[in-house]
C-alpha cells in the first residue's frame, strides 16, 4: 500500500514539476511581461528564446528540459517499473502542456520531453538532438528541428527496440504517442513552413 502511495504521490508531483511555467515565470520576473503577449504567444522555450533573447532562452531551456527528467530519474531510484516509469513521464509532459497554473494552456511539450526521454533512453535522445541542432542551426526554424527530432525519435527507439528484441516496448509505444502528439502541436507551423512565412530563430541579447 504504502508502494502504491509512493508512485501515485511521485505522479502528482511530476505533473506539478511539468505545470511550472517556466517562461511565463521568467518574463514576469525578469522583463516585467507576459510572454503570452509576444511572439507566437506559447510560453514554451521557443518563444521566450524569441521574446526574452538568448540568456533567457537557454535558461528556460534547461529549467523546461529539467522539469521532465528529475521526476523521471526519481522514479528509476525508486525502482519503478516501466508502466510507473511511463506514468511519470508522462505527467510531467502533460503538465507542461497542461499546465494548471495558466488554465491548463502552456507549451508544446517538446523541451519537456526531451528532458523525460534523456533519463528513459539517452541513446534516442542524443541522436534526435543532433536532429534537431544541425536542422535548426542551417534553417533557423525551430518548429521544423522539432518536428524532424520527434521523428528521429522514434525511428532511433524503433530501431533500438528491434535490436533488443523489443525489450522497451513500453517506452516505444509512449516515444510514439509523444512524438506524434508533438507533430499534431505544430501543425500551424507546418502550415506556415509550407506557405513560407514560419518565423526564423534569431540569436540575439535582448535589452
Amino acid at each position: 500500500m504504502q508502494n502504491i502511495l509512493l508512485k501515485i504521490s511521485l505522479i502528482v508531483i511530476s505533473y506539478l514539476m511539468g505545470s511550472i511555467p517556466t517562461s511565463y515565470i521568467l518574463g514576469k520576473k525578469i522583463k516585467k511581461l507576459d510572454i503570452r503577449e509576444y511572439g507566437s504567444g506559447n510560453v514554451g522555450a521557443t518563444n521566450a528564446l524569441r521574446v526574452l533573447g538568448t540568456k533567457y532562452g537557454v535558461i528556460a531551456l534547461i529549467l523546461d528540459m529539467a522539469k521532465g527528467a528529475i521526476p523521471v530519474f526519481v522514479g528509476k531510484y525508486l525502482g519503478f517499473s516501466d508502466p510507473w516509469l511511463i506514468a511519470v513521464a508522462l505527467t510531467a509532459i502533460l503538465g507542461h502542456i497542461f499546465t494548471i497554473f495558466l488554465n491548463f494552456k502552456g507549451g508544446k511539450g517538446v523541451a519537456t520531453s526531451a528532458g523525460v526521454f534523456i533519463a528513459l533512453t539517452p541513446l534516442s535522445v542524443g541522436i534526435a538532438l543532433v536532429v534537431f541542432i544541425i536542422t535548426v542551426w542551417l534553417t533557423r526554424y525551430v518548429s521544423l528541428g522539432s518536428i524532424l527530432a520527434a521523428l528521429t525519435l522514434f525511428v532511433s527507439e524503433l530501431i533500438i527496440n528491434i535490436q533488443n528484441g523489443f525489450q522497451s516496448k513500453e517506452i516505444l509505444v509512449l516515444v510514439f504517442v509523444i512524438a506524434t502528439f508533438i507533430i499534431v502541436k505544430h501543425k500551424s507551423n507546418i502550415q506556415r513552413l509550407l506557405a513560407g512565412n514560419e518565423n526564423k530563430l534569431s540569436f540575439k541579447k535582448k535589452n
